[in-house]
């Protein structure tokens, strides 16, 4: 199901890590970011869109992991646009001769089997540094950044809906990219480009968890600077997205592997 959560935006969220496929209505279609998981759940997204009676006319990757680079022939032969570095990361794999292992390696069991590849990551490079991305009727502009992925990037929509990918959320903390050379201070500096726009940003819309308002963007945005605060001054960390209630039973894990291996770093 599709629920509109500003003008002409909408979200269709995934059983898979409350995953957000996000759906940008323009004067001649829409705009397809970042869809999945299963082989069913696409399908849906396919016809809820065919009922807002517009075609898909472009989709676009925030970044280059598994589940953000998913596709399916029903949403048509579109180009599917991602930074100049997501895509370039996304090529590197597919010309690797055994690719489908590696990324079955770390999809979760439990839906490895649900999730098509036939059309998986075939991205289109924007030119490098691009600043916009053209949709008739709206104004997107793209925040490309590193901290969680290369080439992620975030879209801004008409200037106050944030479409963030793997940032910002509430449910999960930051997710470092640990084979960057400066982990730490490639997420601050992504962090920082979202506190200049957030003066204007009226919805935020994570790559996984729940669609926010203003209020939660700033207390996300606080938390999120915290944690990776935290890790970089070897302090102690009070986030409760990685507590003994964290939201999901896996997220402590990580959080202790993340530390070991900046530790391992230093």
């Amino acid at each position: 199901m599709l629920n509109r959560v500003a003008d002409g935006i909408l979200v269709h969220e995934s059983e898979f890590i409350q995953s957000n496929s996000v759906v940008v209505q323009g004067a001649e279609g829409v705009l397809l970011v970042d869809p999945g998981i299963t082989a069913s759940e696409l399908a849906s997204l396919a016809n809820d869109i065919r009922e807002l009676g517009q075609p898909v006319v472009a989709g676009f990757s925030t970044h280059p992991d598994w589940d953000h680079v998913l596709w399916t022939e029903q949403f048509g032969d579109v180009p599917r646009y991602a930074t100049a570095r997501g895509a370039a990361v996304m090529a590197d794999l597919l010309a690797t001769p055994d690719w489908q292992a590696l990324v079955a390696g770390v999809m979760p069991p439990e839906h490895a089997d649900e999730i098509p590849l036939d059309l998986f990551g075939l991205t289109t490079a924007l030119p490098v540094g691009a600043a916009e991305l053209r949709l008739a009727g709206r104004d997107i502009r793209i925040i490309e950044h590193q901290g969680h992925a290369t080439g992620h990037a975030a879209l801004l929509v008409d200037g106050s809906v944030l479409i963030a990918g793997d940032m910002v959320s509430d449910i999960l903390m930051p997710f470092l990219d640990l084979d960057a050379a400066d982990p730490l201070g490639d997420y601050l500096s992504a962090l920082g480009l979202f506190e200049n726009v957030a003066d204007a940003v009226t919805v935020v819309i994570p790559g996984h968890g729940s669609v926010g308002g203003a209020e939660q963007f700033r207390a996300r945005l606080d938390l999120d600077r915290a944690y990776v605060e935290a890790l970089r001054d070897r302090g102690p960390v009070d986030d409760p997205r990685v507590g003994s209630d964290a939201p999901l039973y896996w997220l402590p894990d990580v959080h202790a592997w993340q530390l070991q291996s900046l530790a391992t770093r230093a």
